[in-house]
């Protein structure tokens, strides 16, 4: 399975890139809507060029969890963690469950997603090691679309930001 299906490569001269790639993805994202029986599940998809590499984004909603992929370049898994709030402490759990290990990247975005949102995360990530300027751009712009579709961990002012 293509992760990168639905991201429509188009010239700069076409006509639906006026507004360069958010047409293409604004369409996408209307498409992928499964939310119309009440089930609560979403599907989000986006992609976001910078430092030279493009970033596909894929974000399932589900009622008290989400699972989210962020790809660089290609359509590879890359590894799988899951991270979840603990009680009493409210620290954040995270497990490596597929490659990696607990200190890579994957694992610190899906721990900051947590402590954001405050619930479940699965994030799936390939964004290539030694690289903190992509992985920070990644993670703001995945945080950013979060927060847009209503995952935002209330504080004493609101939603976080």
């Amino acid at each position: 399975m293509d992760l990168r299906q639905g991201f429509e490569e188009s010239s700069p001269s076409s006509p639906s890139n006026s507004n360069g790639r958010v047409d293409v993805v604004t369409d996408t994202m209307n498409q992928l809507k499964v939310d119309d029986d009440g089930s609560g599940v979403q599907i989000t998809c986006f992609s976001e060029v910078c430092n030279d590499a493009t970033l596909y984004f894929h974000i399932i909603r589900l009622q008290n969890q989400i699972y989210a992929w962020i790809g660089c370049n290609s359509a590879k898994l890359g590894d799988l963690y899951a991270a979840a709030p603990t009680r009493p402490s409210n620290a954040v759990g995270v497990s490596s469950l597929t490659g990696g290990s607990c200190d890579n990247t994957g694992a610190g975005i899906a721990r900051r997603l947590v402590l954001k949102t405050g619930i479940n995360v699965v994030l799936a990530s390939n964004i290539p090691k030694n690289s903190p300027m992509l992985e920070a751009a990644a993670e703001k712009k995945l945080v950013q679309k979060l927060i847009s579709l209503g995952y935002g961990k209330p504080g004493p002012r609101g939603p976080s930001s």
